[in-house]
């Protein structure tokens, strides 16, 4: 009798654990930084630290847990979406339509000219790196340039449909796919690494410019840019959260340390969430 006393005591203390482990979390702004003099495009980490790009002062920025600069990259036209590996950050020139590598530890160091097709980028938006792979956002092309690692392969026109896009402005490789901001067709396009289109989502959400993407291992996050908020989805496209805050014409998020960065063009503000429990309302 004293053993099934004992078992039943540890199901029930064990079944409360799991319920309360399995609270749902969301994300909560924790902090907002100022940004002086900054109106950010672009964001990403390398060896711990955080670079924006700021481009209507074409330059990059290094900064301090504050939002206090502490490098700068001055003289690049326009960059944009920027992406960091191995040490190199990837920086898409907008204005003068090429890509620029720079070794922040080394700045005296003449890195290779980024390869790519010899046909011309037209206003390059963002690049990813994974890896070998490299993607490129072709802003005013209409496409996405996609190096599998041996090979550099092209996809996507001006259009509407499927596989088409309206100026896109951010793209990211994952494992298996091609996850692209096809901006004001206001949506997110997702294909595999032969190009060929796999889902969209957003559209339902009525976006309004989506300009920055962040995959996370399970979940998407879209900078919807008119509309002044982050939209998180599954990665099946079912929306998990919406986030305001604080937000004001943002232009891209990353996640660093589980905390969740967004930039904010309008106000030169850069917002931290994090996430926290919350509990279930009742029915």
């Amino acid at each position: 009798m004293k053993n099934s006393i004992y078992i039943l005591f540890v199901l029930l203390v064990a079944s409360a654990c799991k319920e309360q482990q399995e609270l749902p979390k969301e994300w909560v702004l924790s902090k907002t930084i100022k940004l002086e003099g900054v109106n950010p495009i672009g964001i990403t980490q390398l060896n711990g630290d955080i670079w924006i790009s700021d481009g209507d002062h074409n330059r990059l920025i290094k900064i301090d847990s504050e939002g206090i600069i502490i490098q700068t990259l001055d003289s690049l036209d326009r960059p944009m979406h920027i992406d960091a590996s191995e040490g190199v950050l990837f920086v898409p020139l907008y204005g003068t339509d090429e890509i620029f590598n720079y070794n922040p530890s080394n700045p005296q160091s003449q890195l290779p000219v980024f390869d790519y097709p010899a046909d011309s980028l037209d206003a390059p938006a963002s690049i990813s790196v994974f890896k070998k792979e490299k993607a490129i956002a072709d802003f005013y092309n209409n496409r996405i340039l996609y190096f599998n690692g041996s090979e550099w392969i092209s996809f996507g026109k001006e259009g509407k449909a499927e596989g088409e896009f309206y100026y896109p402005t951010d793209v990211q490789i994952t494992k298996d796919e091609i996850w692209v901001a096809d901006a004001y067709n206001n949506r997110i396009q997702v294909f595999d690494k032969k190009g060929i289109f796999l889902q969209m989502m957003g559209h339902d959400q009525k976006m309004n410019a989506a300009t920055g993407i962040f995959v996370s291992e399970d979940e998407v996050y879209i900078s919807d840019f008119e509309n002044n908020r982050i939209l998180i989805f599954d990665k099946n496209g079912n929306l998990r959260q919406t986030l305001k805050n604080q937000i004001e014409k943002p232009t891209d998020v990353m996640i660093k340390d589980e905390m969740l960065y967004v930039i904010n063009y309008k106000n030169g503000k850069l917002n931290l969430f994090e996430k926290q429990e919350v509990a279930q309302k009742k029915q």
